[in-house]
């Protein structure tokens, strides 16, 4: 996500916090957080993938989902 949707994010929750917004700034406020949550998701998914535990005799092993 680039920052120019993050700072129209921003601006959206001070005007709501002031004097409120319309409806198609709710609903762009609305997507603008989903997009927002789906990247925060996706790259915490993309370094918990690149994650190895390592034991005491030096061997990797990747991390796998629960089940």
């Amino acid at each position: 996500m680039d920052q120019k949707k993050i700072d129209r994010i921003n601006e959206l929750a001070r005007k709501a916090k002031t004097e409120g917004l319309t409806e198609e700034e709710t609903a762009e406020r609305a997507a603008l957080r989903q997009e927002y949550v789906a990247s925060v998701v996706g790259n915490l998914k993309g370094q918990l993938d690149n994650v190895y535990f390592v034991d005491d005799k030096g061997n990797k092993e990747k991390l796998q989902k629960k089940n």
